[in-house]
């Protein structure tokens, strides 16, 4: 009797009278030209177009780019693009329209790595048509953000008058809001002011050493090869701890530098409260800038010394900017768009409501603020700015869970002896207060959401100030698709 293993065929993987044949099952929901005789669409993979093709066919009308390219030709001021290329030798450059029609796209539509714009050019129909197939390298487009980013920044100031322009801007109602953006910094390459100190000495130390050791070398090698030889190549490790000594100052200096800022401000508003004269109020912050020392916990940040540390909305901490924005409630435009360090919103109020009249000439009808923005300093100047030009300022005096019920509206007068706050407090329990206000969180958080969306949490650009000029390249990008869109409506 043979065994099982014997009636396996030697060139197969099992025994094939094993396996169960099924035979197709005809439910008769199949024609008789059905399956493979199916009747499809050609296709042909290698075909050969016999007329070269155009891109202009293959970009429907009222798309995006053809959106850019019409604003960057016609309605767009260039000079400032123009006016950076002074010297008419040289390799000739892409043409600034070029350029700037291929980063407007990529901030309108989440694609700002130069990188991912270079392949984007080649890949994406839209680019390839922006950019007139010339497919500009990365090197290239990084360097005209970098060398136009003024300009680039500008350009959320044009595109703000162009919304105005088309009807989007009435400033009757805006909201004031911020949110923390993440640094292109990473937290492993940041040191403590503690560690920074006693990190110093030990580096200080290890210099040292590697100097005298190369002093001992260079005199051995002169001995031996004579005087002539060089000898004033620093060794690779004593180079690379000079750099880090020297990157180590700079952030120590820093940490103390703010410590003494802070230390000065807070008492000058000390002395002041006193009703020190002007000499007493100078000297006393010379005293405490002079004794100010930073906390031992106090960080710096190597690759991005300008980031600093903040709390986010999951609760974690990163390094991160502060973004402002004021958004105008008719279309969600963005009407002012700052950054910067601090963590928190008090002293933004003033500057962000200063900057809407900067950029547009007038003042908002009324402004709503959550409670980030409360201060006494910042309610003092919301009512002489109140009485100065009529707007109506609306800051939440505190926090508010999205459950808690609205309060009823107050009866009677006001008391005299009231306070700012609860003066504040009590006109947001007004009907008007309670429907001005109620409307903050529909005009401008949804902004924030947009551009996070399209954009990440991230900024690509490093410093305060390259960081800044990109938060408005965003805040123009935002604009324009805004612009895009309503101008779509309108031709529809």
């Amino acid at each position: 009797m043979n065994s099982p293993s014997s009636s396996i065929p030697q060139d197969g993987l099992f025994d094939a009278s094993l396996v169960e044949r099924l035979e197709p099952v005809d439910d008769g929901l199949m024609d008789a030209n059905g399956g493979e005789r199916k009747r499809f669409r050609a296709f042909e993979p290698d075909a050969v177009m016999l007329v070269p093709p155009s891109l202009e066919e293959w970009l429907p009308e009222g798309h995006l780019a053809r959106f850019i390219a019409e604003l960057v030709e016609n309605e767009l001021d260039l000079t400032r693009f123009y006016a950076s290329h002074k010297k008419a030798k040289g390799q000739p450059p892409y043409d600034p329209r070029l350029m700037l029609r291929i980063v407007l796209y990529g901030y309108c539509t989440g694609v700002r790595s130069s990188r991912q714009l270079e392949r984007a050019c080649t890949d994406v129909v839209a680019l390839r048509w922006l950019a007139a197939q010339q497919a500009p390298d990365f090197r290239s487009i990084g360097r005209f953000r970098q060398r136009h980013l003024a300009a680039l920044a500008n350009v959320f100031l044009q595109a703000l008058e162009l919304c105005r322009a088309a009807g989007m801007v009435k400033l009757g109602m805006v909201a004031l809001d911020g949110t923390k953006l993440r640094a292109n910094a990473s937290r492993h390459q940041a040191m403590s002011y503690a560690r920074l100190t006693e990190k110093q000495k030990v580096l200080a130390q290890e210099i040292s050493d590697l100097m005298a050791e190369a002093k001992t070398v260079d005199e051995s090698e002169d001995a031996k090869f004579g005087p002539g030889k060089r000898g004033d190549e620093l060794p690779v490790e004593l180079a690379n701890r000079q750099a880090r000594s020297k990157a180590m100052a700079a952030a120590r200096a820093s940490l103390e530098q703010e410590a003494a800022d802070k230390a000065r401000v807070e008492a000058e508003e000390k002395a002041a409260k006193r009703g020190d004269d002007d000499d007493e109020i100078t000297g006393a912050g010379d005293t405490a800038a002079r004794e100010s020392e930073p906390r031992p916990t106090a960080q710096r940040n190597f690759t991005d010394p300008e980031a600093r540390i903040m709390k986010t909305a999951d609760g974690s901490y990163h390094y991160c900017y502060n973004a402002q924005a004021v958004v105008d409630a008719g279309h969600q435009v963005i009407v002012a768009a700052e950054l910067g360090q601090g963590a928190n919103d008090y002293g933004q109020l003033v500057p962000m409501v200063e900057r809407v009249q900067e950029n547009l000439g007038m003042m908002p009808k009324t402004l709503s603020a959550d409670a980030g923005y409360c201060s006494k300093a910042n309610l003092v100047e919301a009512g002489r700015m109140e009485a100065e030009h009529g707007t109506g300022f609306f800051i939440s005096t505190a926090r508010v869970k999205h459950s808690t019920p609205i309060p009823e509206s107050p009866r009677g007068r006001i008391p005299a002896n009231a306070t700012l706050g609860e003066r504040m407090a009590r006109k947001l329990k007004t009907k008007p207060g309670k429907k001005i206000y109620s409307r903050r969180k529909v005009i401008v958080e949804p902004v924030f959401g947009q551009i996070k969306t399209r954009q990440g949490k991230h900024l690509l650009l490093r410093g305060l100030q390259n960081a800044q000029a990109e938060w408005k390249l965003l805040a123009a990008g935002h604009n324009l698709l805004k612009l895009h869109a309503f101008r779509a409506q309108g031709a529809g």
